[in-house]
């Protein structure tokens, strides 16, 4: 999620995996996978850095849970005979 500002100053929070495209034509035109259009006062190259930087905040608890997933796999694949 990042926090964006409509143009009447109103904070606005998006899930930043629902944004299909993002306009500058003049103001910053967010549009969403459902369709739904947003207008926010950040360009759009600020919205990209802070969806980079959501992204990054989530990228070392994804790393943390990889190893359990991969010897959970492991395991899985040793007990039905399975081995790679």
């Amino acid at each position: 999620m990042i926090r964006l500002t409509r143009l009447n100053q109103r904070p606005l929070v998006v899930n930043s995996d629902l944004i299909e495209f993002i306009e500058n034509a003049p103001d910053t035109v967010i549009t969403l996978v459902t369709g739904d259009k947003l207008v926010v006062r950040e360009s759009a190259d600020e919205i990209m850095d802070r969806i980079v930087e959501f992204r990054h905040r989530l990228l070392p608890t994804s790393f943390a849970v990889l190893p359990t997933v991969l010897d959970s796999k492991e395991a899985t694949d040793a007990n039905e005979g399975k081995t790679e």
